[in-house]
C-alpha cells in the first residue's frame, strides 16, 4: 500500500505561479511511475504529467507541455508540480497518483491498480 498527499494547491490569477506537492509514504519502494491528473467541473479526469520514479523519464499532456514541469525528491518520497504561466483553463482538482509499473501514463483506466490521493484544488482567476 501507498498513501499520497497532495498539498500546494490554492488561488492564483492567470500567468501565475504553484508548486504542488505529493508526499509518498507506505511501500514507496514498489513504486514505478508517479504522475499528476487533474478533474475540471463537469469534464472527465485528464493525465497532466507522469515522471519515471529514479528514471528520471518525464512526459506531459499538450495543453501543458512548456508550462509544467514534474519532478522528484526521492530522499523525501515527494513528487512536485510546478505550474507556471497558469491560464484559466488549468483550474480543476489535481490528483497524485503512484503505480508500481509503467505504461499509458495518460489513461486514467491505466493506473487503476495504482494509488491515489485526495486531490489538491487549483483555481486560476482571470
Amino acid at each position: 500500500q501507498v498513501q499520497l498527499v497532495e498539498s500546494g494547491g490554492g488561488s492564483v490569477q492567470a500567468g501565475g505561479s504553484l508548486r504542488l506537492s505529493c508526499a509518498a509514504s507506505g511501500a514507496t519502494s514498489e513504486t514505478v511511475t508517479m504522475g499528476w491528473f487533474r478533474q475540471a467541473l463537469g469534464k472527465e479526469r485528464e493525465g497532466v504529467a507522469a515522471i519515471y520514479v529514479g528514471g528520471g523519464s518525464t512526459y506531459y499532456a499538450d495543453s501543458v507541455k512548456g508550462r509544467f514541469a514534474i519532478s522528484e525528491d526521492n530522499r523525501r518520497n515527494t513528487v512536485y508540480l510546478q505550474m507556471n504561466s497558469l491560464k484559466p483553463e488549468d483550474a480543476a482538482m489535481y490528483y497524485c497518483a503512484a503505480r508500481p509499473y509503467g505504461g499509458r501514463w495518460w489513461d486514467e483506466q491505466d493506473w487503476r491498480y495504482g494509488y491515489w490521493g485526495q486531490g489538491t484544488q487549483v483555481t486560476v482567476s482571470s
